[in-house]
């Protein structure tokens, strides 16, 4: 009887350690650590004149985002939990990782924050249109980005992985070679363009338009798994029980990606290097582990996607 009940007990150890994904032991170690972070309080550099700086001359920095990217950003109805008002949505808030990102860097010139919704691909015209001062999205610091644009940061190390649904064939896939069945990604990222390509047995279906739209693909049975990252991956397992995430980072038979095509950065217009520096300096007293744990905070306050 005994040892039933310890059989019995150690089973319900294991299946209470089993998570949205994955490996137990180190996301348990994982999920200590950032509970013990202390993330530092914001640095005050009010007294620094940045009146000559382009886009905040007036002390407002205009901040473009989809507002419905969770857990980056998204959208809700109300001022909770330190969201922002979507000067182009009346009656709008914005809230996420990126807002209290974009919301720090305020706080640290003393700049009033303005939060404006586009679509993904209508980002980066707003940017270069002047319609806003930055881009703060969640976006690459992909090659062809830079290209268009100068980027602050990173502001998030990222990682790329997969999501499927909880036991299905695409679960028990220690590799990319090992996975099959169709797969979708989010437009414009390097998810969709880059990553999916990389696997073999994978038949790549038209892109989803943002990310909520590619999440409710493989929710609903569209396709078989999604390529993202694992912010996104770890929001969507928030919402959706029956979601897991496969994560190849241990392994040899993972994506292959330049470490700079994979981490978040701030868009800025081309040439705009004082609004640039002044979000380096402001980032500059964060690492990592204050990211991972700032995008904890995100992900515990996200609505539903």
């Amino acid at each position: 009887m005994k040892k039933l009940l310890a059989l019995t007990l150690s089973l319900l150890m294991v299946l209470s350690l089993c998570a949205c994904g994955g490996e137990t032991t180190e996301e348990t170690t994982t999920d200590t650590q950032k509970e013990t972070v202390e993330i530092p309080p914001v640095e005050d550099l009010t007294s620094t004149d940045t009146s000559t700086i382009p886009g905040v001359e007036d002390g407002v920095l205009t901040v473009g985002m989809e507002c419905a990217y969770a857990p980056y950003n998204w959208t809700q109805n109300d001022d909770s939990n330190g969201a922002v008002p979507i000067v182009n949505n009346p009656g709008s808030y914005a809230n996420g990782y990126d807002v209290m990102m974009a919301q720090r860097i305020c706080d640290t010139y003393g700049w009033e924050l303005e939060i404006m919704a586009f679509n993904w691909d209508g980002l980066i015209p707003a940017l270069q249109a002047g319609t806003i001062d930055a881009v703060i999205a969640g976006q690459s610091m992909t090659e062809e980005r830079l290209e268009q644009v100068d980027m602050a940061g990173p502001y998030f190390y990222a990682s790329i992985v997969c999501v499927t649904k909880e036991g299905s064939e695409q679960a028990s896939a220690k590799g990319i070679s090992e996975l099959t069945g169709s797969a979708t990604a989010q437009t414009g990222t390097i998810w969709y363009d880059s990553c999916l390509p990389q696997i073999e047995g994978a038949e790549i279906m038209p892109q989803s338009e943002d990310a909520r739209a590619m999440i409710m693909a493989v929710e609903s049975g569209t396709v078989d798994f999604i390529c993202t990252d694992m912010p996104t991956a770890m929001g969507a397992c928030a919402t959706y029980s029956d979601l897991v995430i496969l994560d190849f980072s241990d392994s040899e038979d993972n994506f292959q990606v330049d470490e700079g095509e994979i981490n978040i950065g701030i868009s800025v217009l081309k040439g705009n290097t004082a609004l640039k520096d002044a979000m380096d300096k402001a980032l500059s007293i964060l690492n990592g582990d204050h990211f991972n744990a700032i995008m904890d905070q995100a992900i515990a306050i996200q609505p539903t996607i």
